[in-house]
C-alpha cells in the first residue's frame, strides 16, 4: 500500500515548492536548461496571467513520509472548449520521481479533479497551454533544448504510459544548417514566387511595436485557426506575450509577408537563449540577464517558433519564401544554425519545409490522452 498523500497548494510557499521541483528532477541532466523562476511565477499566476481569465487550474504536490515526491496541474480551458467542440481537460507541470505509484496517484487526482468540471478526457503534459509548453519529450534527450522548448527525465514517458495514457500526436523539431539549406534551387523558386506575389518581406518596426503586433496578432489567429489543438490567443494574451519577448526579439528575425500590399504572413525567430542560460543553473534572474548580454555573441543558433500564411495563401509558396528568408537573415545576424519547432507530425505542408531546407528531425515531443 502506498503512503503517498496529494494535496493541493494553498499558499505563496506551496507555489515555491511546486516551481523548485522542478530542479530536483531535473538538475542531474546536463541537457536540462533551467527556466528563470521568475517566468516560472508567471505561468501560473492565477491572478496575473490573462490564460487564466478564461481558464482554471488546480495544482496538486505528491508527499511522502514529508518529502515532495512529485507536482501536477489539472487545467479547464473553455476558449479550447468552444474552439474545438470536445470536453477535453488537461493535465500539465507534471515533474515526479521515478516511482509508479506517485504518477498514479498524481495523475488520479487530475482526473479526479476535471471529472465533476465536465470533462470526458484527460490530455498532456500542457503547462498550461498550447501557446505554452506543449508535450512529453520522448527523444533527442542527447541535445539540449532550443529557448522556450521543454525537457524531461527520459522515464517520465514510461509513468505516463504505464498510467494507461496513450498516444494522440507527436510534435516534431527540426535542425536546419547554413551549409545545407541555401541551394540554388530553393533560391531560384523564392524569387519565382515573390514576383508572382507581388511579395514583399519586411522586418518588424519597434518604433511602430503596438500596431505591429495587432498585425500579427491578426496573421497569428487567421494562419493558425485550423490547426490541431491551436486556440487562438485573446487580446490579453497576445499583449502580455509580447510584453514579455519584447526584450529578447531581434526585428530582423520577425519577418512579415505581403503581397501586393496586404499582410498575408509571418515567420517569428528567437535567438536560442538557453546556450547561455544553461549555465544559470539556479534560474535567478539577475546572473540570467548578465549572461544573456556577456555572452550574446556566443549564440550561434536560432528556433524558428512560428511561421504560417493566411488559409487564401497557402497553396502559393510563400510558407517555403518565409523558411528561406529566416534562414538568409539568421546567417546575416550570425546565426548558422536553427531549430523549427514544433511541427506536427501530419502537417504536411510545414514538414515538408523543413524537408526543402534539408532539416534533421532531431526530436521528438509527445502528447498523451485517456478517457475519464
Amino acid at each position: 500500500m502506498s503512503n503517498v498523500t496529494i494535496r493541493t497548494v494553498q499558499s505563496g510557499k506551496d507555489e515555491t515548492r511546486f516551481i523548485k521541483f522542478q530542479w530536483k528532477m531535473n538538475e542531474g541532466y546536463p541537457n536540462w536548461v533551467p527556466p528563470l523562476l521568475m517566468d516560472r511565477k508567471k505561468l501560473i499566476d492565477r491572478k496575473g496571467n490573462p490564460f487564466y481569465k478564461h481558464s482554471r487550474m488546480e495544482m496538486f504536490l505528491a508527499e511522502r513520509d514529508g518529502q515532495l515526491v512529485g507536482r501536477i496541474a489539472a487545467i479547464v480551458n473553455d476558449n479550447h472548449i468552444k474552439e474545438h467542440n470536445e470536453k477535453v481537460g488537461f493535465f500539465g507541470f507534471f515533474e515526479c520521481v521515478d516511482d509508479q505509484d506517485v504518477a498514479n496517484a498524481l495523475f488520479d487526482a487530475a482526473k479526479a479533479w476535471l471529472k465533476p468540471h465536465g470533462m470526458e478526457a484527460m490530455r498532456g503534459p500542457v503547462s498550461p497551454s498550447v501557446n505554452d509548453e506543449y508535450g512529453l519529450l520522448v527523444d533527442g534527450f542527447d541535445k539540449t533544448p532550443y529557448v522556450l522548448m521543454s525537457y524531461n527525465p527520459p522515464y517520465y514517458a514510461t509513468l505516463i504510459e504505464k498510467y494507461g495514457l496513450t498516444k494522440v500526436k507527436d510534435l516534431y523539431a527540426y535542425e536546419v544548417d547554413a551549409k545545407k539549406v541555401f541551394t540554388e534551387k530553393l533560391k531560384r523558386v523564392s524569387e519565382i514566387v515573390k514576383k508572382r506575389e507581388g511579395l514583399v518581406l519586411r522586418s518588424l518596426n519597434m518604433k511602430d511595436f503596438a500596431n505591429e503586433v495587432r498585425k500579427i496578432h491578426d496573421l497569428y489567429t487567421r494562419a493558425w485557426s485550423r490547426n490541431w489543438g491551436e486556440v487562438p490567443l485573446t487580446d490579453d494574451e497576445f499583449d502580455y506575450m509580447a510584453k514579455d519577448l519584447k526584450p529578447i526579439v531581434d526585428p530582423e528575425l520577425v519577418v512579415i509577408a505581403e503581397a501586393k500590399g496586404k499582410p498575408v504572413g509571418f515567420g517569428l525567430s528567437l535567438p536560442n537563449l538557453n546556450q547561455v542560460l544553461i549555465k544559470n543553473r539556479k534560474g535567478r534572474l539577475i546572473p540570467g540577464l548578465l549572461r544573456m548580454v556577456l555572452f550574446k555573441k556566443k549564440i550561434d543558433g536560432v528556433r524558428i517558433i512560428i511561421l504560417g500564411v493566411v488559409p487564401e495563401y497557402l497553396n502559393t509558396g510563400i510558407g517555403g519564401v518565409l523558411f528561406y528568408e529566416t534562414g538568409l537573415r539568421a546567417v546575416r545576424r550570425g546565426y548558422p544554425h536553427g531549430e523549427a519547432s514544433w511541427v506536427l507530425e501530419d502537417n504536411v505542408r510545414m514538414n515538408r519545409g523543413a524537408e526543402l531546407l534539408q532539416g534533421d528531425r532531431t526530436k521528438t515531443y509527445r502528447l498523451y490522452q485517456m478517457p475519464i
